[in-house]
């Protein structure tokens, strides 16, 4: 009987399967992220199948943002085909989702309180490592609001498969795929309102700017815009390591902050230049520059005229005999690194 009820194994299930089998970790507990979504649903059930053949648990956590009437039905839903699929444990957690902060929107703040919640139940399970089902298409939605932004190329990079402690299996899956595995094997996915709701820009770009594209410049154009996304991802990872190789060599602690050799940030090309000053900023103070911030600092290296000192967001950057000096604004300039050679703690 019971071979009867085992749903007989589909393209679908076997993409998601293998996906899933290609990023699990060699041991320890994972959790699944589970909406009750067909994404969130499809890569539960893979998840259940594949972890332990490789020797894992895994269980899963559903998160009550409250949003909605039904929410913690939906959630309770969840939570009883997590089980039925034999994961352990299943952590149901509510959440509120606070208002937006300036800049941020509804999408971002329940977003924010997602993700609190998973780091939560990753503490108190002890589990190594969470799995997200975002998809192809979510990943080709990403880009293409990252293009609307113009925020540069790491919003472009997209979601990268391994990040700390969450991993995307299914970021070479397509999001109808999903969907298949769930109706091939017997699972009813939940369909969240809001996916539909024209008031977020994600669902405006899922349901008319992609479709629009693939109708006007033909089919692809959201695997293109994945391609890209891991290329640009593959790039910056590289430029990333060099920096990491560079700054300790071009860099002295200075009385006030940090000193960054002007003839070795002239030496390298503007990738890396602009790389090494914003590296330098977030590591000393915490600070995230924009590109507009980036420039003008560059531009004390490669159009240096004596300007002032520029009085940047929790950075003050000044030109001092071949140094740029950062340090926190309101601090005094000192006359440049404070030893003549050897490396910073960077």
């Amino acid at each position: 009987m019971e071979s009867e009820r085992r749903p007989r194994l589909s393209p679908s299930m076997a993409d998601l399967r293998r996906a899933v089998r290609e990023l699990l970790p060699a041991d320890g507990l994972v959790l699944v992220g589970l909406s009750g979504g067909a994404d969130s649903l499809a890569l539960a059930a893979a998840t259940a199948f594949e972890a332990p053949r490789a020797g894992l648990r895994a269980g899963a956590v559903i998160v009550n943002h409250g949003l909605q009437a039904e929410s913690s039905e939906v959630a309770a839903t969840a939570a009883s085909q997590a089980r039925e699929l034999g994961l352990d444990p299943v952590l149901v957690l509510p959440v509120t989702v606070a208002p937006g902060g300036e800049g941020e929107g509804p999408e971002a703040a329940a977003r924010t309180a997602r993700y609190a919640a998973f780091d939560r139940a990753l503490a108190q399970t002890g589990a190594r490592h969470l799995l997200l089902g975002h998809t192809l298409d979510d990943q080709a939605e990403t880009v293409l609001l990252g293009l609307a932004r113009g925020s540069g190329p790491t919003s472009l990079w997209g979601m990268a498969p391994r990040n700390g402690a969450y991993l995307r299996p299914l970021l070479g899956i397509r999001r109808r795929q999903t969907r298949q595995a769930c109706f091939d094997a017997g699972l009813v996915p939940w369909d969240d309102p809001h996916n539909a709701d024209p008031r977020f820009r994600r669902v405006r770009v899922r349901e008319t700017v992609l479709p629009t594209l693939e109708r006007e410049l033909g089919p692809g154009v959201a695997e293109s815009l994945s391609r890209t996304a891991e290329q640009l991802r593959e790039d910056a990872e590289a430029l990333d390591a060099l920096v990491l190789e560079l700054t300790p060599e071009i860099c002295e602690p200075a009385e006030a902050g940090i000193a960054i050799s002007v003839a070795a940030l002239s030496a390298n090309p503007p990738a890396l230049r602009q790389r090494i000053i914003r590296f330098v900023a977030e590591s000393e103070f915490g600070v995230s520059l924009e590109r507009v911030h980036t420039l003008a600092v560059a531009r004390l290296v490669t159009d240096w005229h004596g300007q002032e000192a520029l009085d940047l967001p929790g950075v003050r950057v000044v030109r001092q005999h071949g140094w740029l000096i950062l340090s926190r604004p309101g601090h005094a300039q000192s006359k440049g690194p404070s030893r003549p050679h050897g490396t910073s703690r960077h």
